[in-house]
């Protein structure tokens, strides 16, 4: 049986709530009515990882329907809640309101910010102070371990470095890193499977840290260096073919000389403006 609704030239965020409410209430949709927090989590990540990818893509109308899609997940978790007489859209909103509000006193408050600086300290000190955070410990808690590793890492460093705990310059973060190697090395020598998972942790993590003190967003360099390996392995591959060998078969050191032909092919293609 079909569910009456409204058909209309334009709709707003009322309609989309109330069209999650008709695809949930009995008669609705019986995939809908289903879903859970637990079952439908990772459609939120992947919708905003697609957000993510119009930005990046510079698209608009990309964006435009991409952040349709995570405030449809939005939409959905807060119905559940709803539902069970927890809170509702309108709760939502009013609690990040307020929550913008208190966390901005530096616009409206008694606080000044004449920069970007200045105004994510007052943001960070109205954030502490309304979480009743009293020690750094507690905001590096703060941090949810479900973020990327790579990002949680840098985000808790970040956090260390504010009370102090950090190398004088990005050298001593270096030195680390080598330190952190040579115990992986030696983890390696001997063996122990969880031992070489946590020296194998120590030098990510160590990689981090340059990577915050050089102002580099590890997330993005390792997304860009990722690009870069498929990039050469595309041509490798071609190259490859077009020598009729096996890439399965073919030693290292065959596919070595390929590698770097192909990292010479890719590096005049960039300074020819991407034309092979």
């Amino acid at each position: 049986m079909a569910v009456d609704f409204e058909c209309k030239d334009r709709y707003d965020i009322n309609d989309l709530i109330s069209i999650v409410q008709v695809l949930r209430a009995p008669g609705g949709c019986p995939w809908d009515r289903e879903q859970t927090h637990e079952s439908i989590k990772k459609n939120f990540i992947e919708e905003t990882y697609e957000v993510i990818e119009a930005i990046n893509k510079k698209s608009p109308d990309m964006l435009r329907e991409e952040l349709g899609d995570v405030l449809l997940q939005v939409a959905l978790h807060t119905e559940m809640e709803r539902e069970k007489g927890t809170f509702t859209f309108d709760d939502v909103a009013n609690d990040i309101v307020q929550k913008l509000v208190i966390r901005h006193p530096h616009v409206f408050g008694d606080v000044s910010a004449k920069s970007g600086e200045e105004a994510l300290a007052s943001w960070d000190a109205a954030k502490a102070k309304s979480k009743g955070t009293k020690s750094q410990t507690q905001a590096m808690l703060s941090v949810p371990r479900e973020l990327p590793a790579l990002m949680r890492a840098q985000k808790i460093q970040h956090k260390a470095a504010k009370a102090g705990f950090d190398w004088d310059n990005a050298d001593g973060a270096v030195d680390k890193l080598y330190e952190e190697i040579n115990e992986l090395k030696t983890a390696v020598s001997q063996g122990s499977q969880a031992e070489i998972e946590d020296e194998f942790g120590d030098v990510l993590f160590s990689c981090v840290n340059i990577a915050r003190f050089l102002k580099v967003d590890s997330e993005e360099a390792l997304t860009a260096a990722t690009d870069k390996f498929l990039a050469r392995y595309e041509i490798t591959e071609r190259l490859a073919q077009e020598a009729g060998i096996d890439m399965k078969e073919a030693s290292i050191e065959v596919l070595d000389d390929l590698w770097e032909k192909a990292k010479k092919i890719k590096n005049d293609s960039i300074r020819n403006g991407g034309k092979l």
